[in-house]
């Protein structure tokens, strides 16, 4: 389980780690990650993003950028969240990101409990982020994206935070969210959103 390639008698299977990350948040699109680890480049300290300091994430970030077979992060916007609901908008970003994968995986592992359709086998495993390095490498690379966007749509709709709290439901972000009311990036099907526009209608 910890390789990216597995050789068998016919053929070479590629394996790709996949991850998302955003799911919590009250804005910004969720992001995911694909990940084929080339084995004859190893990854020193690959695991679960939430484990890492930022700057760590970072570096490995880059490392995987540079080192893996293949790597591809993709996207769910917060319209589509709201349209299809949050976790139908992961299934659809690991979709996209796997689809988008310059080597085809014979294989995917993904982080959680539930697969998205992928068209290859699947199997999902929990806590995978700390287990198999394709999908801690995945979480990082889907993590740090996010966490990119967010600081670019902070200065894009000021106000909110979104550089600090990522638009995760911080008591500031709640603060800001009842005195500017919600922008373009909030996402209208959760509560806090959704009950201030109620209350506002």
């Amino acid at each position: 389980m910890r390789l990216s390639l597995l050789i068998t008698p016919d053929a070479v299977l590629w394996v790709a780690g996949v991850d998302e990350a955003g799911r919590g948040p009250l804005a910004g699109p969720v992001s995911a990650a694909a990940v084929i680890l080339d084995p004859a480049r190893p990854i020193p300290g690959l695991d679960d993003s939430k484990k890492l300091t930022p700057a760590r994430r970072i570096a490995l970030d880059l490392e995987i950028r540079e080192c893996a077979l293949a790597w591809s992060v993709a996207w769910a916007s917060a319209e589509e969240i709201d349209r299809i609901n949050i976790l139908q908008a992961s299934m659809l970003a690991m979709q996209r990101a796997v689809a988008a994968l310059k080597v085809r995986p014979t294989r995917v592992l993904v982080d959680g409990n539930r697969c998205p359709d992928l068209g290859c086998e699947t199997e999902a495993i929990v806590g995978g982020d700390g287990l198999v390095p394709s999908i801690g490498a995945a979480s990082i690379l889907a993590k740090v994206a996010r966490d990119r966007l967010m600081r670019d749509l902070d200065g894009t709709f000021p106000g909110y935070g979104f550089a600090g709290h990522k638009g995760y439901p911080t008591r500031s972000h709640i603060e800001a969210l009842r005195r500017l009311g919600p922008c373009p990036e909030h996402r209208r099907s959760f509560g806090p959103v959704r009950a201030l526009i109620q209350v506002t209608a």
